[in-house]
């Protein structure tokens, strides 16, 4: 397998949890709300449901920057837990971002023994019971190549701060012929039709995204896509570590501050916002409702 492919899937919750995790997402940052309006802008003639508010909210932590403690589920040596956390906080370097080591309730509980590379994205972490892993390093031991480290832990950890795929932006997702990617990622890696269109052809829907103006190919949250699959024989190079643009934007979001939130914690005006999106998913399911019992 290509050492520069990232094969993460960022976990999502039960379909059950989204609206309540959406909420809960823009009482922690107001600016993660995709409004009624908008997205009746992003989608011409579209009525959102509930359900559709809840996929285009962001995760974001913050606004103010943001404090994670971080726990692991297995007996994890010291040297090993310390090297992990210090990549996890070389993004805050950039950005107001800290990442702690916590035995009390961590709020990120990390596996080594978990199945491949995940992790769920930013807020979305807080619902996932005090028992369970919230991001897998399958078999990361101190013997992992450093360039392991800064592939794979930096870019899991970009989504626990609340950042997507970026090779999921439709920009570059328009770049590779279908056909040839099911076919490359068939005979290279064993991957059904189904998992490639999951990974690589299924494009974010763009109103949803707190993100830069173009898709960023270098990012580290972007696959390395072969010149083999794209129209123009041109590679998606992905990126093997942050780039520039990573921290830029990351700075954006985290641009750091004194009361840096903590664990999630909410102010009088994220609670408006969050109390916004509550009366908007009420009137929408009241809306649906009656649509239901008229039909």
């Amino acid at each position: 397998m290509s050492e520069h492919l990232k094969t993460c899937k960022p976990k999502t919750l039960p379909r059950e949890l989204w609206s309540i995790a959406a909420t809960r997402a823009v009482s922690i940052n107001p600016q993660n709300h995709s409004p009624v309006y908008r997205l009746a802008r992003v989608i011409p003639g579209y009525k959102p449901t509930a359900e559709h508010i809840a996929v285009l909210t962001n995760r974001y932590w913050g606004p103010r920057g943001v404090r994670l403690t971080v726990g692991f589920l297995e007996n994890v040596r010291a040297d090993l837990q310390a090297r992990i956390l210090g990549h996890m906080n070389i993004w805050g370097t950039r950005c107001d971002v800290q990442f702690a080591l916590s035995r009390a309730e961590p709020q990120i509980r990390i596996t080594l023994e978990g199945d491949g590379y995940w992790s769920y994205v930013g807020t979305d972490n807080l619902h996932i019971a005090r028992n369970e892993p919230t991001m897998s390093l399958e078999r990361f031991t101190m013997s992992t190549p450093e360039s392991e480290f800064h592939r794979v832990v930096r870019h899991e950890t970009g989504h626990v701060l609340g950042c997507p795929h970026e090779h999921m932006r439709a920009e570059l997702i328009a770049r590779i012929d279908p056909e040839k990617a099911i076919a490359y990622f068939r005979d290279n890696y064993g991957w059904n039709e189904e998992m490639v269109r999951e990974q690589v052809l299924t494009p974010i829907e763009e109103g949803s995204l707190m993100g830069t103006p173009h898709p960023d190919p270098h990012s580290i949250m972007c696959y390395q896509i072969p010149g083999d699959v794209t129209h123009d024989g041109q590679p998606i190079p992905g990126g093997p570590d942050i780039d520039e643009l990573d921290y830029r934007f990351m700075a954006s979001i985290y641009p750091g501050s004194e009361h840096a939130v903590s664990c999630g914690a909410e102010t009088p005006a994220s609670q408006d916002a969050a109390a916004q999106l509550r009366d908007d998913n009420d009137v929408l399911r009241r809306a649906l409702s009656i649509y239901a019992r008229a039909a």
